[in-house]
């Protein structure tokens, strides 16, 4: 077992580092994630341009900062849960709560695998398999740290309901299950019309979007904040929104889908649909963490910046 503060190959020190040398995976993490809300616009999401009620850009500034000592953890060889649920606890400390909890489920895995030279869909999936029923405690435990949007459980697994945080863990023990386990439920639906949990489809499929935004980054032109930006209109015109499905109902979500394909390529309707989804108070955050991902992998893969 590895402990939470083991190096492994990969690791870095930064005080050998010559000055010209590249950012660090977790460096790269946050910087994904300062570039993610600072793309525009992001049609109701929190970006440069707008704030949501309670919610505001100054918000996920400070979410990003506080989470590196997570992800630095994942750098040095941490399990997985550990640097997830340290990076969430550093998340949360600013006054705005839950900024980027789905953000760092997927950075974590992905600055692990880059940190060991394993960043693809094999190297993942290697990740994800070697997960621990303590990784799923830990996991639980993040979040005692925020409020975070989920959807009620099937009644057959109301023992598994994340939001028992802590109180779950002898389920956990008691079942067996790991962290990989408790993802892969996470993308089971009970029904055809119900939209699936797409973070915890990353999970369960090598990073297969992930990877894909990552190429659309990379290749676009323009500066970077733009290029996020038109990702995340693509992402959300080509598949409903997890989180505004759990808010709003998968009907909402599909809809929501339908408008973000009609702007496509036309930023003044961009621009019109963020205005108007903030004032509704529709906000595809899945997306936005699925983007987030994309811009750490395509940062790693030689995006300059």
């Amino acid at each position: 077992m590895v402990s939470d503060e083991a190096n492994r190959p990969g690791d870095r020190d930064r005080a050998t580092l010559p000055e010209d040398a590249s950012r660090t995976p977790a460096e790269n993490a946050q910087l994904a994630l300062l570039l993610e809300v600072a793309g525009t616009p992001k049609p109701g999401n929190v970006d440069r341009a707008r704030d949501l009620e309670d919610l505001r850009f100054e918000h996920f500034l400070a979410g990003a900062i506080g989470a590196g000592e997570g992800l630095r953890r994942a750098e040095r060889g941490a399990r997985v849960g550990v640097a997830f649920e340290r990076a969430v606890a550093g998340m949360s400390r600013q006054s705005g709560g839950n900024t980027q909890f789905g953000c760092l489920l997927l950075l974590v895995p992905l600055v692990s695998a880059a940190a060991r030279e394993r960043l693809t869909a094999d190297g993942l999936e290697r990740i994800v398999a070697d997960t621990t029923v303590a990784d799923a405690v830990a996991f639980y435990r993040a979040f005692e740290h925020v409020d975070v949007a989920v959807r009620d459980p099937p009644a057959d697994l109301d023992a598994l309901d994340v939001r028992r945080g802590s109180a779950a863990a002898s389920t956990l023990r008691d079942r067996g299950l790991t962290l990989a386990d408790v993802l892969a439920l996470s993308t089971e639906t009970d029904s055809d019309d119900r939209i699936p949990d797409w973070n915890a489809v990353e999970w369960t499929t090598g990073f297969e979007r992930t990877f894909a935004v990552a190429d659309s980054i990379r290749n676009g032109t323009g500066p970077v904040g733009d290029r996020v930006a038109r990702a995340f209109i693509d992402l959300l015109a080509d598949r409903p929104d997890s989180l505004v499905a759990t808010a709003h109902g998968p009907a909402v979500a599909r809809e929501v889908s339908e408008r973000a394909a009609a702007v496509r390529g036309d930023p003044e309707a961009a621009n019109e649909l963020a205005d108007a989804l903030v004032e509704e108070n529709i906000n595809p955050g899945t997306t936005a963490d699925t983007v987030a991902a994309g811009i750490f992998v395509a940062l790693e893969r030689g995006l300059s910046v």
